[in-house]
């Protein structure tokens, strides 16, 4: 058989297992028996003490008397829904960590290809100021490898940038903060 993604949805909405419907049943202590928890798989209509609760834990008359204390609940869950939205969030989760490698390793290795290893280098004071990248924009504008959206992106972060070394000029050399 060819797998489709109708296929796989199908599989993944439709499965609708036994362990997405249960009745729980939680026991307080009662005489000498001590509080438990019992699950099992039944319908709604035999979610009760007698369905549940295997085995009873007491005998003949007690056995109503234990049945009035446990409190037992109907659980209906979809473990498709469940499983999508774990996919999806790890998803998400796989790419953003790709783009943080991208940012971190490889436009590095992009940038000093475009402008040369000699200009990257900078002092820690300098970090974050435009020398670096001064001609960017006119190296991005003539590469017609890059798309438009990058050149603006690019001259973003050199106005960004701009703004910065001209607001540390007025902290630090003019101790003027800008407002």
């Amino acid at each position: 058989s060819v797998f489709t993604p109708d296929h796989f949805l199908s599989s993944v909405f439709v499965c609708f297992n036994s362990e997405d419907i249960r009745c729980k049943c939680i026991c307080p202590p009662y005489r000498d028996v001590e509080g438990q928890i019992y699950k099992q798989n039944v319908s709604l209509k035999d979610c009760n003490c007698l369905h549940v609760v295997e085995p009873m834990p007491v005998d003949g008359k007690d056995v109503e008397a234990y049945c009035l204390r446990c409190e037992c609940k109907y659980e209906e869950r979809s473990s498709g829904t469940i499983k999508v939205t774990i996919i999806m969030y790890l998803s998400i989760l796989g790419l953003l960590l790709l783009y943080m490698v991208y940012l971190t390793l490889l436009e590095p290795m992009l940038k000093r290809r475009l402008f040369g290893h000699s200009q990257l280098i900078q002092s820690e004071d300098d970090v974050g100021d435009q020398q670096p990248f001064a001609n960017a924009h006119n190296v991005l504008s003539r590469s017609h490898s890059r798309p438009n959206m990058l050149n603006k992106v690019e001259h973003a972060q050199q106005r960004w940038r701009r703004q910065v070394q001209e607001q540390r000029k007025s902290v630090f050399d003019r101790h003027v903060v800008l407002s």
